[in-house]
């Protein structure tokens, strides 16, 4: 089904002229999931994100969906348990955003972790999880760890363990998540930001809500409104005037990228610094990216960004666990920085403060979901949409079934699981060359876009001259066009960096073919030259954003 800006017309006059029985706001990991889960119930559910889908929290995590061994260490025994068997549903229902991969954990001498409390501790943690047996977890003597990986520190190494995190990409998994839930019927928009919150007898019952594409303001309502906006959700609770007792505090996590010839990585490892804390250096499309800090964050979390006390925080991490990469302020080539929204509760320590998931309802009937991981998105959502389901039986006398989504794959997952994957991929090859992609280029598109990919290689043949008409390589062209048809693309930071990662791992590609995509798109769209000006300013903010010039 399309879903796609060019329609915004028609969008907006759906959200004018219905009164749905549940609207969210927050277009993030968290709201796509529970507008999938209600959508698929048969609830008539709207969306409102005031960025692009996935543009807060869920497009600026490590892009693991964590198996949550580090909440092993706080003995969270059942957290571990309930994220690890998410972990594989989230596999199962999306292999083309998801993949398996092998984690080493290398244990020296006076190091957080040693020999036997990491053997014991993977242990537990693939028991708790329910790891199938083909990733469960391997121990290694110092000489095995160091062949995985030559560049880990060899002074004090002890042995390392050996277990399967799940790599993602977070922003494209929401945008799968966000498309199943158009194909079941929800109506989400982006760039729509909730300005206000409108009552009926003192119970919320719509908002108002200004297009930020347009400026214009209209209302929407409906029977039940969730809050879903991650590190804003406090913001919409004002609004409500019901922030009180547990408030977010924000803790920011910064990632560097570095190409990898620089630093050749070729094992993901996860390991501790000399402050105790636990970093990630994972290899990923010819880059290496290390991250994350772990500091508060008091400011405006719309776009927290790097600073030079970030990424020396980083390369220090980097110089210590791999003493013989040399890399320096000048080989980091991008970034990203997030927030994630912790949940203090007044009067509490800082270390007290909770990473897990948790639901209120004001006195107005404002649902709020705040916390979780990306790895819960499901289950959180899942949670809601049973309380909703509840309330609509309670209040209205209207029943909705259980939920579907566990064994439902996500928009681009139809490839008969994760099994099948490489089987499917192979079998759409022929259909990419003929549409003219060279075979490699097929092959990544499949992978890339799993069952969506038969559409972007009708479209590659489709509109083929207008890929040369714009400078455009076919590979790259294919995506764009399927971006704004298929996924509400609107702008070119939508497409470089939430459609396609390149302004995190191919920054030289959006230098090189900023100017075509922006041309074609204002084209596609009938931008004006103002708003074709502001379109392009923002990408050139994101480019500079990623990197801080070194001084």
């Amino acid at each position: 089904m399309r879903f796609s800006n060019l329609d915004r017309k028609n969008i907006v006059t759906k959200l004018k002229n219905e009164t749905f029985d549940v609207l969210v706001i927050g277009g993030g990991i968290t709201g796509a999931g529970i507008a999938l889960d209600a959508a698929t119930r048969g609830m008539n559910i709207a969306l409102l994100e005031m960025q692009d889908f996935a543009a807060g929290t869920s497009s600026r995590s490590t892009k693991l969906v964590h198996g949550g061994l580090r909440y092993l260490k706080q003995f969270e025994v059942k957290m571990v348990a309930e994220v690890g068997k998410e972990r594989a549903i989230v596999y199962e229902n999306g292999p083309h955003v998801t993949t398996p991969e092998w984690m080493l954990l290398p244990f020296h001498k006076g190091g957080t972790f040693g020999s036997f409390s990491t053997s014991i501790g993977l242990r537990v943690y693939d028991f708790l999880a329910g790891v199938k047996r083909s990733e469960r977890r391997k121990m290694f003597s110092a000489a095995e760890t160091l062949a995985k990986e030559p560049l880990v520190k060899k002074d004090g190494l002890k042995g390392g363990g050996y277990y399967v995190e799940y790599r993602t990409d977070d922003a494209r998994l929401t945008i799968e998540v966000m498309k199943q839930a158009v194909d079941k019927g929800a109506t989400p928009l982006n760039y729509s930001k909730v300005k206000n919150l409108i009552y009926k007898n003192g119970i919320v019952a719509g908002v108002l809500v200004q297009d930020l594409l347009t400026g214009e303001e209209y209302e929407v309502h409906a029977k039940k409104v969730v809050n879903a906006t991650g590190p804003w959700v406090d913001g919409i609770r004002e609004m409500d005037d019901s922030k009180k007792g547990k408030t977010l505090k924000l803790s920011k996590g910064v990632h560097i990228v570095i190409d990898q010839s620089r630093f050749p990585l070729k094992q993901a490892i996860y390991f501790d610094t000399p402050d105790g804390r636990m970093v990630f250096a994972i290899p990923r499309d010819g880059k290496t990216y290390v991250g994350t800090t772990d500091t508060f964050y008091n400011e405006n979390p719309i776009n927290p960004g790097m600073t030079e006390e970030d990424r020396s925080y980083l390369l220090k991490a980097i110089q210590y666990m791999f003493p013989d990469v040399n890399v320096t302020e000048k080989d980091v080539e991008s970034s990203w920085a997030g927030v994630r929204p912790l949940i203090h509760e007044d009067g509490k320590a800082p270390s007290e403060i909770s990473r897990k998931d948790e639901i209120w309802e004001s006195d107005s009937k404002l649902i709020t979901i705040a916390g979780g991981k990306l790895t819960g998105y499901r289950k959180m959502a899942e949670t809601i949409v049973d309380l909703l389901a509840d309330k609509f039986d309670r209040e209205y006398g209207l029943s909705f079934p259980g939920c579907q989504t566990k064994n439902l794959p996500i928009s681009g997952g139809d490839v008969g699981g994760s099994a099948n994957l490489d089987s499917f991929v192979e079998k759409q090859l022929e259909e990419g060359i003929k549409a003219g992609f060279t075979k490699d280029e097929a092959r990544r598109l499949a992978y890339q876009y799993g069952s969506n990919a038969p559409t972007l290689f009708q479209l590659a043949a489709e509109y083929k001259k207008e890929a040369d008409q714009y400078g455009l390589p076919l590979e790259l062209f294919a995506k764009l066009i399927y971006g704004i048809q298929y996924e509400a693309a609107a702008t070119p930071v939508d497409f470089f960096n939430r459609r396609t990662g390149a302004v995190l791992f191919d920054i030289h590609l959006v230098h090189n073919f900023k100017e075509n995509v922006i041309n074609f798109m204002r084209d596609q769209f009938s931008w004006s030259e103002q708003q074709t000006e502001a379109f392009t300013l923002e990408l050139e903010g994101a480019l500079n954003e990623a990197v801080i010039p070194v001084k």
